[in-house]
């Protein structure tokens, strides 16, 4: 038994590593491969009907010292390993019930030599994860994320208040506590079309360009570049604030975020990421109203 589950640790080990080190070389991408497929070779491979539990103990705990060391060394964010981790886990169960199900179809008690068994399925994911990444030339996603605020002040003092931000300090979201980018300032260097605005946040920064403005209705930028730790999966491509006057005098204020994304399939990862870009936008805005009270009252 100690040995089975020594050479279990071992194989999910070798297969978790060895998948994220072709994610980090960019020879695969953020696709079935890496997140269905790898998992279910591993169920599959350790889910035997008799010794099951301790090799997918084995499973679990080398999954454990995987996701730790991703997040010590900064490769990853605890949000990024949090949001994987049930379509990890559901297709490693997935894995071991067709290991289940054959072994009943063969109706016998034989057991498998582990290291034997684990290499059909190495080769399969990495056929499959080469054919995938060709396939897919690890296509980008565009997406539009919209966020929007009412606020019981005119366009020009919301968009004075929000161009240029010397600290950005409110209560965080529960992603952001676990460790969602957090901004800490936005400074605008030029107040005119091909100026630079940079939001600094822990961890790294976003630079943009604006592309279009008119004070008190429109603020457009451009991603020009951006540098936050892990997170290579993601990208950021254009930033909008629109200001709009309402017949009460208020100003109904919309955020657009727009962004790309190489992770799929994108029935899973488009929901979640767009809860993390909203967490973001929720933050931004509960520090402009704060700011807003801070400079004119109310």
């Amino acid at each position: 038994m100690k040995r089975e589950f020594v050479i279990s640790i071992i194989i999910s080990l070798t297969f978790l590593s060895l998948g994220f080190a072709l994610l980090h070389y960019e020879l695969i991408g953020y696709g079935l491969s890496f997140f269905v497929f790898l998992p279910f070779a591993l169920g599959y491979i350790l889910g035997k009907s008799t010794i099951k539990a301790i090799s997918l103990w084995g499973l679990i705990i080398s999954l454990a010292i995987f996701f730790i060391l991703l997040l010590a060394g900064g490769l990853e964010g605890m949000v990024c390993v949090l949001m994987a981790m049930p379509l990890i886990m559901i297709a490693i169960a997935l894995g071991a019930f067709v290991k289940d199900l054959i072994k009943m179809y063969r109706k016998t008690d034989k057991q498998d030599n582990l290291i034997k068994s684990s290499i059909l399925p190495l080769c399969l994911f990495l056929t499959f994860a080469f054919i995938e990444t060709e396939l897919t030339k690890n296509e980008q996603f565009v997406i539009e994320v919209k966020s929007e605020i009412i606020l019981p002040y005119s366009p020009i003092q919301v968009y004075e208040t929000i161009k240029s931000v010397d600290t950005l300090d409110a209560e965080k979201p529960f992603l952001m506590k676990l460790d969602l980018p957090i901004p800490q300032k936005c400074v605008l260097e030029e107040e005119k079309v091909g100026g630079i605005r940079t939001c600094y946040f822990q961890g790294g920064q976003i630079v943009e360009k604006i592309t279009e403005l008119e004070k008190g209705k429109i603020l457009k930028m451009d991603v020009i570049d951006y540098q936050l730790t892990g997170r290579k999966w993601l990208g950021f491509k254009e930033a909008i604030y629109l200001f709009d006057e309402l017949d009460n005098g208020q100003t109904k204020m919309t955020r657009i975020t727009t962004y790309t994304s190489e992770l799929y399939p994108r029935f899973y990862w488009k929901p979640l990421e767009e809860i993390g870009i909203e967490q973001e936008h929720e933050y931004v805005f509960s520090n402009l109203i704060k700011d807003l009270k801070n400079k004119y009252g109310g």
